[in-house]
């Protein structure tokens, strides 16, 4: 039995001298069963304040307290920036509670709320204080060997579990408890009797206020890795409890030979159990069920009989889909267990997820008790009071669904291109972090909900991610524009308005992977059918530019995503700020943990590590080309992995005589000026045929002369400031190089004199082929424009191809004949006819020659991250 105490089961007391208004702060099943054992009691629930819903969940308290009619609030929080949120504790107040009672409540709730009834608060806590204090009470329990454990309800305080004590119950500890054992046996059930005697007593007038000595107190944490690290240098007891003690979060950890972390053992069968579950029998894996629970079971079983009417007995390891049952049954089996088990949030994945009765039975007790529900997203928020709103941005890596600080606890500070001013401390990730979330990533694939998911529930997932960054953004976008120099109006539209298009589009194609089927030449009499398999390579890595900083995180990620991978992401470390906003999205979304994981920090230390570590199968690069280079050359040296590169670019634009030269400025400028220059594909030279050359410049000239350069945010301003002070100094070089060779500078060249790293938009003419302005790229807002002769169709071609590079290139022409020849002649893997700039999610993106190779966005991407199996059958 799960529960089986020494002495028989306690009934709730009938005889209180009086009842109490009470207000019930808290979630989960364990804060349903208090509450509706307070009713029963004779105690009015005045409010319940639990936990928002989750992907359109409401916790089990929730349910319970709105189908009684009782007052529910969902307060995401309770305080900002460590103050009480005014309208919170005003609407708390409201309800006239005489008590408040907190089980199992994990958001901080103000000493205001806490201290403001007649009778105050009463707190639930898995340890006899003070023996041991803190979040991981029930972990230092087993860790230190304790043969006696339990729980105690005291008064609450702003010491947060120094408080007086109440009561107290307390329990054996077996050599082979674990913390579940030990919360199904005794902390859970017992716990819910507790919390209700406790309010009985105050009721009486009662209830004691034991002073909590300060001797024997314990206050550790085991939330950092180096606090959960094995030492074997202890007798093999410690060992044991110190292995079963740190059970799953975080999880005892060790290193063999350098490499190895040990957090789960696999058997033979294939079955994998956490670490902590490996000194106890087989049995004990499973939870034991209460009476109750037995009671519920039998239903179950009794549902599972009348679907499966051609299996005589329902047995432990009876299979669902092996016995017989098609998808109908699937939804019929849900439907009718949710009406027999009220409140319970099952769901036609789980049936899949759980196939045999007893792992079914299993999966529903820990859905009743509310102990499958994944731990709630903790952020360390930096707020910031910007653009009419406060944006609140992470600034910790993202490792294994959490954020963290780094490994060494090393940061480093992201700037603001406008005023060159800190905007935070952002985590500067060590090569410790990217092994780590590589193996997190790997264990989503191999063995998490990711790898074992339809393809249609992982692009409903993709939807809801891009649901959530449309909800969010103008915050997405005030970051990219604070972090990055974006101007605001253009993040908002391109930034963020085109990953958001980005993820949409490939959520739609998760269902649309297709292999085929093809015919052999078969040796008669011989029968042989082969067809092929699209599968995701594994672990991913990616590893994006400052330029776009959110946009190419979705080119890359919403295709690797779709295509079933996990990923591990290296945001440029001068803008990591909206990857970090993203991933918190993306958990928020319901992506399970380890699927994302976004590492900020140095290219050099992380990048490197990417493409060297082996347990990766695929990296994809936006980027120079010297550092796609590098990355080619270790990505072979190391495993081989897969690698798709989009890499420098010197893209040529062809403007005609016979073009329209209204558009051709137009578009001209924004084929260079675009996003402060600062785009992979801008035009890196401008062909301009002779007889409008000096026109064309005239009106460049005089256009730039309108462009207004300030602030991104300013819904006005048409040029921000460039990405960060190093680059700003190398286009500065730039330009004086190409006044040294002899070009002419007709406008710009030099930096505003504002703070910040702004430039003025620049334009030379008279630029020669051999010069170093006319092959290398600027990646800045300068205009390289060269003559060619009227009519010189081919020659001007000949000079166009006359780069190493191939990413994109464009011709202005009203000359159709003339377009569809100069395009077939353009060696880049993007041309553009009679505009610019004109990318889209559905049309594939890459480069030729050393611009790169691979594709993103449209549906070759996704072969970018698919490997194909050929499979041969003789029948």
């Amino acid at each position: 039995m799960l529960w089986a105490a020494s002495q028989a089961v306690r009934r709730f007391s009938t005889t209180a001298a009086r009842y109490l208004n009470v207000a019930l702060i808290g979630q989960s099943l364990f804060g349903q069963e208090v509450y509706s054992n307070l009713r029963k009691q004779g105690h009015k629930v005045v409010g319940v304040f639990t936990v928002p819903d989750r992907d359109g969940k409401a916790d089990p308290l929730a349910v319970a307290a709105e189908k009684d009619g009782t007052p529910v609030f969902k307060f995401p929080k309770w305080r900002l920036k460590g103050k009480p949120i005014v309208d919170v504790v005003e609407a708390y107040k409201s309800v006239g509670a005489e008590l408040n009672v907190l089980p199992f409540c994990s958001q901080f709730i103000p000493m205001d709320v806490i201290n403001h009834p007649r009778h105050g608060s009463i707190i639930y806590h898995p340890s006899l204080l003070p023996r041991h204090r803190g979040a991981a009470a029930i972990n230092w329990t087993l860790i230190h060997g304790d043969k006696v454990g339990g729980f105690s309800i005291f008064w609450a305080d702003d010491g947060l579990d120094t408080g007086p004590i109440l009561l107290q119950r307390q329990c054996d500890i077996d050599p082979n408890d674990t913390v579940d054992s030990l919360y199904n046996r005794f902390l859970y059930p017992e716990g819910i009797i507790a919390m209700v005697e406790a309010v009985q007593l105050i009721a009486e007038g009662k209830a004691p206020r034991i002073t909590q000595p300060e001797e024997g107190a314990t206050y550790e944490g085991i939330q950092r890795k180096e606090n959960s690290k094995i030492s074997w240098d202890q007798p093999a007891e410690a060992i044991h409890n110190w292995i079963r003690g740190h059970d799953k979060v975080p999880g005892a950890w060790t290193l063999i030979n350098g490499q190895l972390v040990v957090r789960n053992l696999q058997f033979e069968d294939g079955k994998m159990i956490p670490a902590s579950k490996y000194f106890s029998s087989g049995d004990s894996v499973a939870v034991e069920l209460t009476e109750e629970e037995k009671k519920v079971a039998e239903d179950i079983k009794a549902i599972w009989k009348s679907i499966l009417s051609n299996v005589d007995v329902i047995e432990d390891a009876t299979d669902f889909f092996k016995s017989g049952a098609a998808s109908m049954d699937v939804v019929r089996l849900v439907e009718e267990i949710k009406q027999k088990c009220s409140g319970l949030q099952l769901q036609n994945e789980d049936v899949y997820m759980s196939t045999k009765f007893e792992d079914f039975i299993q999966m529903v007790v820990k859905k009743l008790r509310g102990e499958d529900e994944e731990e709630e997203l903790e952020v360390d928020y930096v707020t910031m009071d910007v653009n009419d709103m406060t944006v609140k941005m992470p600034h910790q890596c993202f490792i294994d669904g959490r954020f963290t600080s780094s490994e060494d606890g090393k940061t480093y500070n992201t700037i603001n291109p406008t005023d060159s001013s800190v905007i935070c401390e952002v985590s500067y990730s060590s090569v410790a972090d990217v092994d780590r979330a590589v193996a997190a990533a790997k264990d989503a694939f191999e063995n998490g909900q990711w790898g074992k998911m339809n393809a249609r529930d992982r692009g409903r997932l993709l939807y809801q991610l891009a649901d959530l960054m449309e909800e969010h953004q103008e915050e997405l976008a005030t970051i990219e524009a604070i972090d990055s120099g974006a101007v605001y109006t253009l993040a908002l539209k391109t930034h963020v308005g085109m990953s958001i298009q980005t993820f949409r589009y490939f959520a739609g194609w998760c269902d649309k992977i297709q292999g085929s089927t093809i015919p052999i030449n078969q040796a008669r009499p011989n029968r042989n059918l082969t067809f092929t398999k699209k599968e995701p390579l594994g672990v991913c890595a990616i590893i994006i530019p400052w330029n776009y900083p959110l946009m190419m995180l979705a080119w890359k990620s919403a295709a690797c995503l779709a295509a079933g991978n996990t990923l591990v992401l290296k945001p440029a470390q001068v803008t990591p700020l909206t990857a970090l906003k993203f991933v918190e999205l993306a958990a928020r979304a319901g992506l399970p943990r380890g699927v994302i994981n976004i590492l900020p920090g140095s290219g050099g230390l992380v990048g490197q590590r990417l493409s060297e570590h082996p347990d990766i199968r695929k990296l994809g690069f936006t980027g120079s080309t010297p550092i796609g280079k590098q990355i080619m050359k270790s990505c072979a040296v190391s495993n081989l992995k897969k690698v798709s590169l989009e890499l420098g670019g010197k893209s040529p634009l062809i403007i005609f005589n016979d073009c329209d030269l209204d558009k051709a400025v137009r578009m001209g400028m924004g084929a260079v000026y675009f996003n402060k220059g600062e785009n992979c594909i801008a035009a890196g030279r401008l062909f301009v045929e002779e007889s409008v050359h000096d026109e064309f410049v005239r009106r460049v000239v005089e256009e730039i002369k309108k462009m207004k350069i300030g602030d991104p945010l300013n819904r006005s301003t048409d040029h921000g400031p460039q990405n960060h002070k190093a680059h700003l100094e190398k286009l500065l070089e730039y330009c004086e190089i190409g006044v040294k060779e002899g070009a002419t500078l007709v406008y710009g060249g030099k930096s505003v004199l504002q703070p910040g790293f702004f430039m003025e938009p620049t334009v030379f003419t008279d630029v020669e082929d051999d010069m170093f302005i006319a092959k290398e790229e600027s990646f800045g807002p300068v205009m390289v424009i060269s003559k060619f002769k009227d009519g010189d169709v081919d020659g001007v071609l000949h000079r166009a191809n006359n780069t190493e590079f191939g990413l994109a290139s464009g011709v202005f022409t009203r000359d159709i004949g003339k377009a569809m020849y100069v395009s077939d002649g353009l060696d880049a893997g993007t041309v553009f006819i009679n505009t610019y700039n004109k990318t889209d999610v559905a049309a594939p993106f890459g480069g030729f020659k050393q611009s790169g190779f691979g594709k993103d966005l449209g549906e070759e991407a996704l072969h970018e991250y698919l490997r194909t199996k050929a499979v041969t059958v003789e029948y």
